[in-house]
C-alpha cells in the first residue's frame, strides 16, 4: 500500500499524470482493502484517497493552465 502511494507521489513529481492516475487506481483498491481489513482505520483509507485524488487534480489543472 505504501509503495503504491510513494509511486504515485513520483509520478507527479515526474509530471506523468496519466501513470499517476494509473497507480492510483491500484492503490485505491489496496487502501479500501487494507480500511476493509482493519489494517487501517477506514475514515484513513478514505482521507488518504481523497488526499491523492486531489493531488493528481491540482496537477492536472496546472499541466493545462501551462
Amino acid at each position: 500500500m505504501r509503495t503504491q502511494i510513494r509511486k504515485i507521489r513520483e509520478a507527479i513529481e515526474a509530471g506523468d499524470t496519466e501513470k499517476a492516475e494509473a497507480e492510483f487506481r491500484l492503490a485505491a483498491k489496496q487502501i479500501d482493502r487494507a480500511g476493509a481489513q482493519n489494517m487501517i482505520h477506514r475514515n484513513t483509507a478514505a482521507r488518504t484517497k481523497s488526499r491523492l485524488q486531489a493531488l493528481i487534480t491540482r496537477t492536472k489543472a496546472a499541466a493545462a493552465a501551462s
